[in-house]
């Protein structure tokens, strides 16, 4: 568990950040943009990266929040059933968005969620490994922070290029300012199972736009390409195994 459970509400505020959490900020900021700058340096590969966005944000929704949420639900004095309900409420709310973001496209508005969903998320990690991490967990982070900066610069492939900064700034600055909020302050334990499932719906959401997008550069009759199929699978492959590392 690295949610909820680890995140212990005890002593340390107004502590200084540890080393190990400044510099994680740090990777994780490099790792974040080097994953959208792959997504936006051949614009012509959209469906390559919009299958590797979409393999690597299901893991992270089904793989990390949800179990995290779940598992997190009962020490948090909340009914487990609410983690479900709150996930489909947000996937549900976010493909609305998706379908009726007016003046956005479809993939703008599953770009923007995903950024933002990705904040918060982060968010949370930082106050987790500010007040109960390690090295291990730290670079197993890091390592998926490629694939949701990945993720989040194919979907917001469409936007003016200041916009996408800006959401991009706001990932890599959010793990940092929730490591400092956590040294004086802890977060509600309530709070946290359903705020992470809902997190999680958003980018199951954001993870069937991505295959969606995909799908249309694929052969009538076929979902995706061959290629865009096994980029797919490795981003599964690769972003589970930084999840499991995760704990």
């Amino acid at each position: 568990m690295l949610f909820v459970q680890d995140v212990a509400h005890s002593g340390g505020e107004g502590q200084p950040l540890p080393v190990l959490v400044a510099a994680w900020a740090v990777v994780v900021a490099v790792a974040t943009v080097s994953g959208a700058w792959m997504a936006r340096r051949r614009p012509g590969r959209e469906g390559l990266w919009l299958a590797v966005a979409g393999g690597a944000l299901l893991v992270i929704s089904g793989m990390h929040l949800l179990p995290d949420a779940w598992d997190g639900a009962p020490a948090a004095g909340i009914p487990v059933w609410a983690v479900p309900v709150a996930a489909a409420a947000s996937y549900l709310l976010a493909g609305a968005l998706a379908r009726k973001g007016c003046p956005c496209e479809p993939q703008k508005a599953g770009g923007i969620a995903t950024a933002a969903a990705v904040a918060v998320h982060r968010f949370l990690e930082g106050s987790a490994l500010a007040l109960g991490g390690s090295p291990a967990v730290a670079a197993a982070l890091a390592v998926h922070a490629f694939a949701e900066g990945l993720a989040a610069g194919a979907l917001l492939g469409s936007q003016p290029r200041r916009r996408t900064a800006g959401w991009l700034t706001v990932m890599c600055l959010s793990p940092l300012a929730g490591a400092w909020a956590a040294g004086f302050q802890s977060l509600p334990a309530a709070a946290d199972p359903l705020l992470i499932a809902l997190v999680a719906g958003v980018l199951g959401q954001a993870a069937l736009v991505s295959l969606k997008a995909a799908s249309r550069h694929a052969p009538t009759g076929r979902f995706l390409t061959a290629r865009d199929g096994v980029a797919g699978l490795v981003a599964v492959v690769v972003t589970a195994l930084a999840v499991l590392g995760a704990g």
